[in-house]
């Protein structure tokens, strides 16, 4: 039997491999707002929302929601096509669905942005709820992304787990009183994610796997 009933997974750096796309796009953005991509590390904004990334660099809403816009029109004709899931990922959802788990995504890529994604890598028959942000302020964080996933009707009883590769994932899931595995072959440094308070660290997929159906321990790998 499954140890757990249900698993919310991130999207970037869980999922899939798409950092190239996305520093591609934060580049492109920053030039066309006036900054040097050259001197920020853009690798910083691996996971967390866009705008909160943004706003680390412009202060008034107008100039954030701009280079949010940048950002999302580039990325949607140039950085998506960037990316393709992390070794494992497909016999993992696999072996999940087979056992009766429930699969959603909880990223804070918007929902409109995250489903063709989803759709030109394979990956989105595998999910019962495809979850993610809203392209308006009104989700914006992880917590609230986890939020209106667990809203859903489905969810009610079940035991579930979030996996994630950075620390917003798994704070995330603390403040909506979720356990939590980190990955280790992500964005996030191991010690991010020993700081948070992981149920578990895995390796990689096959180890994340086994943990989910039972065969891991119930601690840090």
């Amino acid at each position: 039997m499954p140890a757990f009933d249900a698993v919310l997974f991130d999207v970037d750096g869980t999922l899939l491999h798409s950092r190239p796309g996305i520093l591609h796009t934060f580049a492109y953005a920053f030039r066309r707002m006036g900054l040097d991509p050259a001197g920020i590390d853009c690798t910083r904004y691996l996971g967390p929302p866009l705008r909160w990334s943004f706003a680390q660099h412009f202060s008034g809403e107008a100039e954030i929601e701009r280079a949010v816009e940048l950002y999302r029109t580039r990325y949607a004709a140039v950085g998506m096509h960037k990316c393709a899931p992390f070794p494992g990922v497909v016999p993992m959802l696999e072996q999940l669905r087979a056992a009766g788990v429930f699969l959603a995504t909880a990223t804070c890529k918007p929902v409109d942005v995250l489903r063709p994604i989803l759709a030109e890598q394979g990956l989105a028959g595998y999910f019962d709820l495809i979850g993610g942000a809203s392209l308006d302020k009104s989700v914006d964080t992880k917590a609230d992304v986890i939020r209106r996933d667990l809203a859903d009707a489905r969810l009610g009883g079940k035991r579930i787990l979030m996996v994630g590769d950075r620390q917003d994932d798994l704070l995330g899931a603390a403040a909506c009183g979720l356990p939590a595995a980190g990955v280790l072959y992500g964005y996030g440094p191991r010690a991010e994610l020993e700081a948070c308070g992981p149920q578990f660290l895995a390796a990689d997929c096959a180890e994340l796997t086994r943990f989910i159906l039972g065969g891991g321990q119930n601690a840090i790998s």
